[in-house]
């Protein structure tokens, strides 16, 4: 399935959209920043990343097959410019099972968007995806992230301790999870 043609979803305060090749800046202003690398586990972008990175998203709205990845930029209904990013990953096509995530520009946090967001997202995916198990991974670290899950209705199904190794510090995951009947039906439009 092509999603292009059903989007942008809108939330009471949010769209989110495709991205396009003018969100280079907006993207870059923070996926540069080792705060925000930190809990992804790889390094900051560096700019030619960022331009990279942004034409791949905005080539790519199919959801078919194991990996295919929808990326939207988060941006507000009522000033221009992206302040983060939700992701969706079908990890299993045949199970219909995907990741979900987001990142926040640090500038925009503690105003509920990434929950905001990630509710849409979560909705979307269960409602017109068919996604029947929905997870994220994220560091024990990230208690912000930790939040996000729990608003979400997840429940944390592991605790992986030392399972990653960024640079030279060891990194724990959590991994939450959702099934489609505890809550789905929760898109915002």
């Amino acid at each position: 399935m092509d999603v292009a043609s059903l989007l942008p979803m809108t939330t009471p305060r949010l769209s989110l959209r495709l991205f396009t090749l003018g969100d280079v800046d907006d993207l870059y202003a923070y996926q540069s920043l080792p705060s925000v690398a930190r809990y992804l586990y790889r390094p900051a972008h560096t700019r030619e990343r960022s331009e990279q990175v942004v034409a791949e998203r905005a080539a790519n709205s199919v959801w078919y097959a194991d990996g295919d990845k929808l990326a939207l930029a988060v941006c507000r209904r009522d000033e221009p410019g992206v302040v983060g990013e939700v992701t969706l990953t079908l990890a299993d096509a045949r199970a219909a099972q995907a990741e979900i995530g987001w990142t926040l520009d640090p500038c925009h946090e503690g105003h509920g968007y990434a929950t905001e967001a990630a509710v849409a997202l979560a909705g979307f995916a269960f409602d017109t995806l068919g996604v029947h198990r929905l997870y994220a991974r994220l560091d024990v670290e990230n208690t912000g992230s930790v939040r996000v899950c729990e608003r979400l209705g997840m429940r944390r199904e592991a605790h992986l301790v030392e399972n990653d190794l960024d640079g030279d510090r060891w990194g724990s995951e959590y991994i939450y999870a959702a099934l489609a009947a505890d809550i789905g039906g929760q898109s915002g439009s």
